[in-house]
């Protein structure tokens, strides 16, 4: 029993320490500000598509997209949203991935390709920054953000791999603030793991 009592407190004491690191770095508060920010862009994105949407069904589209185009029409508009933005919902494309004879084949070509679509991604930030308006922009308003942002990119390419926010997004904030790029391909290797979880439960095996 002592072990593990001994085993417990340095997992606490790390968590600690790793509170406090957040703390002084001002971690906590760069989310905060940063879910202030963005808020206010979700509300505007959400009520524009609210809009759109009582002129055309943009879910009945989309699913009508997937009918009219050849496979690799589809495929090819999904490693396109998965590049720019990533605003396309990619469980639309899981769900049409299973009514294909050969699913779970078609699921690891997605997650091949919205993985893919996240590093080229990263590239088109680094494009971003080749821009001089742009790259004075990040310099003299953005500066402080981007030290911060260069701090946690690996928290952020995390959080755009597994959880529902733009993973094209998350990456390309990481080629702007010239994140490296072997810790993009490895934190983004999750992007797959999230594809095929999302897979498991669209196919009703969990």
């Amino acid at each position: 029993m002592k072990p593990t009592r001994t085993r417990s407190k340095v997992d606490k004491s790390r968590l600690q320490l790793l509170h406090q690191y957040y703390i002084y770095t001002g971690f906590y508060s760069f989310i905060l500000k940063a879910l202030r920010k963005a808020i206010p862009i979700v509300i505007v994105l959400i009520a524009a598509i609210i809009v759109i949407n009582q002129f055309i069904d943009i879910n009945a589209s989309l699913v009508y997209l997937t009918q009219i185009l050849p496979v690799y029409g589809v495929l090819g508009f999904f490693f396109i949203s998965e590049t720019i933005l990533g605003l396309v919902p990619p469980e639309m494309f899981i769900a049409w991935a299973g009514k294909l004879k050969s699913p779970w084949l078609f699921l690891c070509v997605l997650s091949i390709l919205s993985y893919f679509g996240g590093l080229l991604a990263y590239w088109l930030g680094q494009l971003f920054t080749k821009n001089a308006s742009f790259h004075r922009y990040l310099e003299v308003k953005m500066k402080k953000q981007l030290e911060n942002s260069k701090k946690w990119g690996g928290f952020l390419i995390i959080i755009g791999a597994l959880l529902p926010v733009p993973f094209a997004v998350s990456c390309m904030t990481a080629g702007i603030i010239k994140f490296p790029f072997k810790k993009v391909i490895m934190y983004g290797s999750l992007r797959m793991i999230r594809i095929f979880g999302y897979g498991m439960v669209v196919y009703h095996l969990l």
